[in-house]
């Protein structure tokens, strides 16, 4: 008879926000496999356990999959657990768990923490319909097909990001989508929690010249009537401010309910292209 894995959230900053249930499977598992050997081991301490630990990081997830299969064949329990919070969310774990599933080797999901719902729940934004959308992407393209595909989602929008690059970030926010109200949510759980609210250009001027902490960005859905009835008029209007053209398209698509497409070609209608 084959174990179980057991997937177990672990708490995102607060080593006392773990469950009942979490420190049960912990406690019983023969085996711990950890994204952070060191973090887990220093919660484990805390609250009294000790279990083996096994590393199953981004690294080297795909060569430790058939091993903790075959020990879970035998009989083994193994609970995975992230350095941080929920294992699969932005974590390694998926090869592992989609290589039980198809083994036939049960799932027992433990949930707990996860820094992505306790900024929800937490940021004054819509919650009745919303998308986690990984870590906010670095390079312009990407940024500019993530305004395709994700600013007409009336959804609330929730990305991590690093600290170091926050401040560009909320930049861009403050270009691309520059009337939505936008939320930062830092060290969640931690000493020096910070919630940050408002349109990004005011949260960027809040935020200094601050790069550390654990970060979620929360963006909020578009509205649903557009903020600017004469397109032309504020097309201009953009331009005289000395916006270049994508900067323009995008805060012109975004207070107009134009797309990107139609609010570009405007803009260079306007600029006699």
């Amino acid at each position: 008879m084959s174990g179980t894995l057991h997937v177990v959230s672990v708490p995102i900053g607060n080593a006392d926000d773990i469950t009942l249930r979490a420190l049960r499977v912990l406690r019983t598992a023969h085996l711990v496999a950890a994204e952070d050997t060191r973090s887990t081991s220093a919660l484990l301490a805390h609250h009294g356990l000790s279990v083996r630990l096994v590393a199953l990081h981004d690294h080297n997830e795909r060569e430790q999959v058939d091993h903790l299969v075959s020990r879970l064949q035998r009989g083994e329990l193994i609970a995975l657990v992230s350095e941080a919070g929920t294992p699969l969310v932005n974590d390694p774990g998926f090869r592992l768990v989609r290589a039980c599933i198809d083994a036939g080797i049960d799932i027992d999901v433990v949930p707990g923490a996860c820094a992505a719902v306790a900024a929800l729940t937490g940021a004054g934004l819509p919650v009745d319909r919303w998308l986690y959308a990984g870590f906010f992407p670095r390079e312009t393209g990407a940024r500019a097909r993530l305004a395709d595909e994700l600013g007409g989602l009336r959804a609330t929008l929730i990305f991590y990001e690093s600290p170091q690059r926050l401040g560009a970030t909320l930049e861009w926010l403050a270009t691309a989508w520059p009337t939505r109200e936008v939320c930062v949510a830092r060290n969640l759980t931690k000493q020096h929690e910070q919630w940050l609210r408002g349109p990004a250009t005011e949260v960027r001027a809040a935020l200094g010249d601050e790069d550390r902490g654990e970060v979620v960005i929360l963006v909020a859905p578009p509205t649903e009537a557009p903020l600017v009835q004469d397109a032309d008029a504020f097309a201009r209007d953009l331009l005289a401010r000395g916006l270049d053209p994508r900067a323009a398209r995008d805060a012109l698509a975004e207070a107009t309910g134009l797309s990107r497409r139609d609010a570009y070609r405007k803009v260079l209608d306007l600029l006699g292209r």
